[in-house]
C-alpha cells in the first residue's frame, strides 16, 4: 500500500492529456492532489487514480487571479500544466502561456510551495512563433518570482490521448494523401507521455536540481516525413504525400484560421520551421530526460499499443513490414 506523504500537489490543467499521467505518478508516490481547471466535472475521472479522498477537482482559471489563489492554497508543490497549441477567444497564448504562468508562480510563491512549470522545446523570446515567445515569457515570468522552480521542456509528447498520432491515422480513414509541409524535413524527438509524467513527479520528490531548465526528448530524432511513415507502417496503410511548401502552407493556414477546430494556423506553419529536438547545450550540461535516471520508450513499443483500431480490420489486420507512404511529388508530379 503506497505511504500518504502527507504533500499536497496542486496541478493545474490536470485534466488535459498530460494531466492524467502525472495524477497517477503522483498517487502512486502518496501524494495528495488537487486538480485545478476551468470545469472540474472533466476532472472526475481522475478520482479513480488513487484511493478515496486522495484526489480533489477544483474549479480555477488562469485569468483569474483570485481563482489561481484559491486552488493553491494549503499547497506543497504547485505543477502548471496548462498549454495551448491554437488561440480561441479568450483562451490566448498570452493570457495563458504568459500571463498564467505568472499568476501561477505568485501564488505558489505567496503560499511558500515549490514550482514546476511545463514549457516546450524551442521556447524562445525571440522566435518568430507567439507560442514560442509566450512560453519563454512564461518561463522567465515562473523563474523572476519562484527562482528554484523547474521547467521542462519536452519535445511532441505521444500517448494514448494524444493529438498528433491519432490525427493523422484519422485522416488515413478518409483522405488518401497526407500533406507534408515543407517536404516533412523537419525533425523531432517524440517523448511517451508516461516518460513525461514520471520526470514531472520527480522535481516534486525533488531528485533533480531546481532552478534549471531540463529539455525532454525521446530516444529517436525522425523527420515528420519519417514519423508517418512509421505510422502508416503500424495502421497497415498506404497513403501518398503529398509536399506543400512553407510559403503555401502559411497561405492555406490564414482561411483555414476562420474554420471551427481549424486544422493548422498561421503560428503553427511558423513552429514547424524549426526543429524540435533537444539541444546540444542542454545534452552538454546534463539538463535531458538523463539526469531523472528515465530511460525513454521507444515509438514502435509504444504506438501499435493505441493505433491499432486505425488498422483496415483493426486488431485482425496483420501488420505489413514495409507499409508506408509514396511520395505523390515524385509519383505523380503533385506539389
Amino acid at each position: 500500500m503506497t505511504v500518504d506523504t502527507g504533500k499536497t500537489v496542486v496541478v493545474f490543467g490536470g485534466s488535459g492529456f498530460l494531466g492524467r499521467y502525472v495524477t497517477q505518478a503522483l498517487t502512486k508516490r502518496g501524494h495528495r492532489v488537487r486538480i485545478a481547471c476551468r470545469r472540474p466535472d472533466l476532472a472526475y475521472h481522475l478520482q479513480t487514480a488513487g484511493i478515496l479522498g486522495q484526489v480533489q477537482p477544483i474549479q480555477a482559471n488562469l485569468r483569474y487571479p483570485w481563482s489561481v489563489e484559491r486552488a493553491v492554497k494549503g499547497a506543497d508543490h504547485v505543477i502548471n500544466l496548462v498549454g495551448i497549441l491554437a488561440e480561441s477567444g479568450k483562451q490566448s497564448f498570452d493570457a495563458l502561456q504568459s500571463k498564467g504562468a505568472k499568476l501561477v508562480a505568485d501564488a505558489a510563491r505567496a503560499e511558500g510551495a515549490k514550482m514546476t512549470q511545463i514549457s516546450a522545446i524551442g521556447a524562445d523570446a525571440e522566435a518568430n512563433s507567439r507560442y514560442a515567445r509566450t512560453k519563454a515569457a512564461g518561463e522567465a515570468a515562473v523563474f523572476a518570482a519562484c527562482p528554484d522552480a523547474y521547467i521542462l521542456r519536452p519535445s511532441i509528447v505521444f500517448g494514448p490521448e494524444d493529438e498528433f498520432f491519432n490525427r493523422f491515422a484519422e485522416m488515413t480513414k478518409f483522405s488518401p494523401v497526407l500533406p507534408l509541409l515543407g517536404g516533412g524535413r523537419t525533425k523531432f524527438q517524440p517523448i511517451y507521455v508516461v516518460d513525461v509524467a514520471q520526470a514531472v513527479a520527480d522535481t516534486v520528490d525533488g531528485k533533480v536540481a531546481g532552478g534549471t531548465i531540463y529539455e525532454l526528448g525521446g530516444p529517436e530524432v525522425l523527420t515528420f516525413r519519417q514519423l508517418m511513415e512509421e505510422m502508416l507502417r503500424i495502421i497497415a496503410r498506404k497513403r501518398r504525400f503529398v509536399t506543400i511548401p512553407f510559403p503555401l502552407a502559411a497561405t492555406m493556414a490564414k482561411y483555414m484560421e476562420y474554420l471551427p477546430g481549424a486544422p493548422m494556423t498561421v503560428d503553427q506553419v511558423k513552429q514547424l520551421q524549426n526543429d524540435n529536438v533537444v539541444s546540444d547545450a542542454a545534452i552538454a550540461e546534463g539538463r535531458t530526460l538523463e539526469a531523472f535516471g528515465i530511460r525513454p520508450r521507444t515509438l514502435d513499443t509504444i504506438l501499435p499499443t493505441y493505433l491499432v483500431r486505425f488498422r483496415p480490420q483493426g486488431q485482425f489486420t496483420k501488420p505489413q513490414r514495409h507499409a508506408g507512404g509514396l511520395d505523390a511529388e515524385n509519383q505523380d508530379g503533385l506539389v
